[in-house]
């Protein structure tokens, strides 16, 4: 029966996701009881990713691995440095909309992007690929940043919340491709369809915890909710949108999915740790927020990926 239902997560994977953005909004109690436990839940996710992944696809195409280094770089240094120059140039330099736009855009890859990308019919190893990368980059692309806008927290704390999250998808991916050699070394599509229902399921219940914040925030100020949303969107889709198009007809195309899903789904809450107290309510409202186009990202963005199939 658990072998079924997980074959069915993976079916209904889209879905699993809405459900899980629906409990997070409408199950506060709950999202709230579960946000302590997120480092935990974010570690098991990778766990079971790299165990759905295996090391071999992860460690695929390495040929590729120097132009996505100068992506990642730009990605992670070039945009956000751009962007908080034109909206300084704008007067809206220190502004918390400005802040939040450096956040989205210095951060690296979400944890779960994978995950995002097995669901899209991307390649996930390569998904892999660039989330160990960015994240391994972040501590050098993100001080350039934090010179620039003082408020994101010390340097030290930031820093050491990168090399946090760098050791636990590390530590994470390593027990995943282990397991995945001991138990799984040649697994049959039966077998790698509940594996896809077991990430999909792990994936669906971090984002509860996440939007821990935005019930509430939608009880006091639903204006402000509204905006942070649009913003989110904006975002999220937009980056997507405007990698894909620029690398779909480049000697990049191959790479082009999982670079421009790497360029809107970030991973913001890596600098929550090193927020002043005063900053991180609205940043945890926005984060709330971010969730959900990310998580929409495989039922609404098909048609970007896969522009011949039905959504």
């Amino acid at each position: 029966m658990i072998i079924a239902a997980l074959q069915m997560a993976s079916v209904r994977a889209r879905h699993c996701l809405v459900l899980g953005l629906l409990a997070g909004l409408f199950l506060p109690q709950v999202a709230a009881a579960m946000a302590p436990w997120l480092p935990q839940m974010v570690a098991a996710l990778l766990v079971v990713t790299a165990l759905r992944i295996g090391h071999r696809a992860a460690l695929g195409a390495l040929g590729d691995l120097g132009r996505t280094v100068l992506w990642v770089l730009g990605l992670q240094l070039a945009l956000p440095l751009v962007l908080f120059g034109v909206l300084a140039a704008c007067g809206l330099g220190g502004s918390t909309a400005a802040l939040v736009i450096v956040l989205v855009t210095a951060a690296p890859a979400l944890s779960g992007s994978p995950n995002l990308a097995l669901m899209l019919g991307l390649d996930g190893g390569k998904m892999m690929q660039i989330l160990i990368l960015g994240t391994a980059a972040f501590p050098v692309t993100v001080l350039p940043v934090l010179l620039l806008m003082p408020q994101l927290g010390t340097a030290a704390a930031v820093l050491a919340a990168a090399g946090q999250l760098l050791a636990v998808i590390a530590v994470s991916a390593g027990v995943g491709f282990a397991l995945r050699a001991r138990f799984f070394p040649a697994p049959t599509a039966g077998q790698l369809q509940w594996l896809d229902g077991l990430s999909v399921l792990a994936f669906s219940g971090i984002v509860v915890g996440l939007m821990a914040a935005l019930a509430p925030a939608l009880a006091q100020n639903p204006a402000a909710v509204a905006g942070w949303m649009a913003l989110a969107f904006g975002l999220c889709y937009g980056l997507q949108f405007a990698v894909q198009f620029a690398l779909r007809p480049g000697p990049m195309a191959h790479m082009s999915g999982p670079i421009a899903l790497a360029a809107g789904n970030r991973n913001i809450a890596l600098f929550l740790v090193a927020l002043p107290p005063e900053a991180l309510t609205p940043i945890m409202v926005f984060v709330a927020c971010w969730q959900v186009p990310m998580y929409l990202t495989p039922l609404i963005l098909k048609p970007l990926y896969h522009p011949k199939s039905p959504a």
